[in-house]
């Protein structure tokens, strides 16, 4: 029998100050630890949500000596667990380029592998503003499985989720997990969000993870919360509590925990073996 993990998946409001924000989820992830998780998961834009597309570059930190992810960093030290970074909003170091990047950092603090966002979210979702991630990203080109002690997660952030082909790749090379740590706009959520997890999940025989950001930011969005955990059969094993009445900053934060047995993906994919049973066809 596989070791089972005890996740932890984080929802709050990021605020226009990453200082702010880092302060505030402090707690959150020392609650996490105190609770016994091995791998705690922060949602995308885990430091701080621009207060609008113009400053967007002038607030993302130079990942050389980023303040947020050295910040991480201790945190993930002085808890012991391993820290999912959803995403940090961050000049990457070779040619100083704006990306949406995620990062796992190990219990001793190390920066581990990172994932660059692939799918820009430019969209139109009916709540009264235009997205356009693409005019401030530059889209990431590589998929990543990480390592992250007892098993193998595959990252993404928040968009990519409509995408199934990056889900199934991910599987294919040996994920067990799956993040998407996310961002999700209300009214997309409100619709698609649980659908479209619960789809990868069971699409996969995967255990999904997405932390979320919940509430009405600095930039005047709202995003939709109800951070979930779920298992390879599609089955919700844990859900932030989400007021959808209420879109004040910080009144919907929450701690979810999920104790994960990795023998479930294996049986999962035995009972209806998806991935295995792939056919080629011609287009």
């Amino acid at each position: 029998m596989s070791k089972a993990l005890r996740i932890a998946a984080l929802q709050y409001c990021a605020g226009a100050d990453a200082g702010a924000t880092l302060t505030q989820i402090e707690p959150m992830i020392a609650r996490a630890a105190e609770a016994g998780a091995d791998l705690v998961a922060l949602p995308e834009a885990a430091s701080f949500l621009a207060p609008s597309r113009e400053s967007l570059a002038d607030l993302a930190e130079n990942e050389a000596d980023s303040p947020s992810l050295h910040h991480f960093s201790q945190m993930a030290r002085h808890s012991g667990a391993w820290l999912l970074i959803g995403s940090l909003l961050i000049h990457r170091s070779e040619d100083g380029k704006l990306v949406n990047r995620s990062y796992l950092v190990a219990p001793n603090g190390k920066i581990g592998p990172h994932y660059d966002k692939i799918h820009m979210f430019d969209a139109n979702v009916g709540d009264g503003r235009h997205y356009a991630e693409s005019k401030n990203f530059l889209a990431g080109g590589k998929m990543v499985v990480a390592n992250c002690g007892a098993a193998s997660i595959g990252l993404s952030i928040c968009y990519d989720v409509r995408f199934p082909a990056l889900y199934r790749d991910l599987a294919s090379a040996g994920a067990a997990m799956l993040s998407v740590p996310s961002a999700f706009t209300y009214d997309s959520g409100r619709a698609h969000w649980h659908i479209l997890l619960r789809a990868r999940a069971i699409e996969n025989g995967c255990f999904v993870i997405a932390p979320a950001q919940c509430g009405t930011h600095a930039d005047g969005r709202r995003t939709y919360g109800h951070a979930l955990i779920i298992n390879p059969w599609g089955e919700i094993m844990a859900e932030a509590e989400t007021d959808d009445d209420i879109a004040d900053p910080g009144a919907n934060d929450d701690v979810i925990f999920a104790d994960i047995d990795f023998d479930a993906v294996q049986r999962a994919r035995r009972a209806i073996p998806s991935l295995s049973n792939t056919r080629p066809y011609e287009v």
